[in-house]
C-alpha cells in the first residue's frame, strides 16, 4: 500500500495527461526571449494578475529574492510578519544577496495590519536603517495556511503609498487563496508592486514559479535572474506544466481545502491533539501534541511506520498539507492512523 505523503503540496507528481503536455511543448532558447512556450506562460501569468509583464523563474525562492533585491538598496530594511517564509525559509538569501535586514511584527494567524505597521517605520534619521520595503504572503505559511484578508491589504497600500514605500506579495500560494476567497489572483495582486507565484504546490507541476509587475520591474528582475544563476534555455518544457496546472488545476484546489477541512475536524481533540480550526482556511493543517503522549520526532516516526507522512513545524506541532495526490480515500485513511497512533 502506497504512502500518504501530507509533507507538502510540494510533494505532488505531474499527471500523465501534464507530462503529455511537457514532451510536446514547442520549445527555443529562453535567455534569448525565444521559447514560444515560456512566453505563453509569461504573458498568462500577466494577464492573471493584471501586470504588465511577468518572468518564469526556477523556484519561489528565487521568485521572492529577485522582488526583495529589485527593490531595496543594502542597508535597507524590509517590514514583514515574523514568521515570512523569505524570512526563515530561504537560507538567509535576503541578507546574502541584497544586504538587507528585516523589521518584524507579530501578526494575527500571519496577519499585520497597517496600524502595526506605521508603528514600526523607521523615523528618517540617517543612522536608521531605511525602510523600503512591505512584504506579505498570502496565504502563510507558517501561519496554516490562512487567507491575508483583501481589506487590510487595501489599508496596507494606502500607508505605503503614504511614506512611498513598495510593496511585494509572496503569492506561492496564491492561488488558493483565491480559491478560498473568491477572489480574482489580480484583485489581490494590483496593491503590490510586485508578486511571485508558484506552479509546483497546489497546481501540481514539478518546477517552476513566476514574478510579475512593470515592464521596467520585469526588466531589471531578468538582469537579477541571471545575475542569481538563472537564466534558462529551452524551458518550455517545464512552462509547459505551469502552463497545464494554470489551465486544469486551480478548479480542483476547492478540493483539497475540503479535505484538510476534514481532516482537521476528524482530528480536532483526539487523543489530546488541538487544531485552531479558524487557521483551516486553505489545504495546510496545524496539530498541536504537546497534550499528548508523543514528542514530536517520535509521532512522526510512528505515523511514517503506518504509511502517513508528515512534518515536524516546532517543537510541538505537525504539519499535514493537502493536494493533488492526496485523495479523500487518502485523507481517510490518514485519519484513521492518526486515531491509531494517538488513541
Amino acid at each position: 500500500m502506497h504512502a500518504i505523503d501530507l509533507r507538502s503540496d510540494t510533494v505532488t507528481r505531474p499527471t500523465p495527461k501534464m507530462r503529455r503536455a511537457m514532451a510536446a511543448a514547442e520549445v527555443g532558447d529562453d535567455v534569448f526571449g525565444e521559447d514560444p512556450t515560456v512566453n505563453r506562460l509569461q504573458d498568462m501569468v500577466a494577464e492573471l494578475l493584471g501586470a504588465e509583464a511577468a518572468l518564469f523563474v526556477a523556484s519561489g525562492t528565487m521568485g521572492n529574492q529577485i522582488c526583495i533585491h529589485s527593490h531595496t538598496r543594502p542597508g535597507d530594511e524590509i517590514i514583514c510578519e515574523a514568521g515570512a517564509h523569505f524570512l526563515h525559509f530561504e537560507a538567509g538569501a535576503m541578507a546574502a544577496l541584497s544586504g538587507v535586514q528585516a523589521r518584524t511584527i507579530v501578526g494575527n494567524h500571519g496577519v499585520i495590519t497597517a496600524r502595526q505597521i506605521e508603528e514600526a517605520l523607521r523615523s528618517e534619521v540617517y543612522y536608521f536603517p531605511r525602510s523600503r520595503l512591505i512584504a506579505i504572503e498570502n496565504t502563510h505559511n507558517l501561519a496554516g495556511g490562512a487567507v491575508f484578508p483583501l481589506e487590510e491589504i487595501q489599508q496596507i497600500r494606502r500607508l505605503a503609498n503614504q511614506h512611498r514605500l513598495a510593496m511585494h506579495l509572496d503569492g506561492a500560494r496564491l492561488w488558493n487563496a483565491s480559491a478560498a476567497s473568491g477572489i480574482a489572483p489580480k484583485e489581490y495582486a494590483r496593491y503590490f508592486d510586485s508578486v511571485s507565484v508558484c506552479f509546483s504546490k497546489g497546481l501540481g507541476a514539478p518546477i517552476g514559479s513566476a514574478i510579475a509587475g512593470t515592464q521596467e520591474l520585469v526588466a531589471q528582475a531578468q538582469r537579477f535572474r541571471k545575475m542569481f544563476g538563472g537564466g534558462m534555455r529551452q524551458a518550455g518544457i517545464i512552462a509547459a506544466a505551469a502552463i497545464y496546472g494554470l489551465e486544469h488545476h486551480r478548479e480542483r484546489l476547492a478540493e483539497d481545502h475540503a479535505n484538510a477541512r476534514h481532516l482537521a475536524e476528524a482530528l480536532h481533540g483526539h487523543g489530546g491533539i488541538a487544531i485552531d480550526l479558524a487557521t483551516v482556511q486553505t489545504n495546510i493543517v496545524m496539530m498541536n501534541i504537546s497534550q499528548t503522549r508523543l514528542i514530536v520526532s517520535a509521532a512522526v516516526e510512528a505515523l511514517k511506520k503506518e504509511g502517513v507522512l508528515v512534518v515536524p513545524f516546532g517543537a510541538a506541532t505537525l504539519r499535514a498539507v493537502t493536494h493533488l495526490d492526496a485523495g479523500r480515500p487518502d485523507i481517510d485513511r490518514a485519519i484513521g492512523v492518526f486515531h491509531k497512533i494517538f488513541s
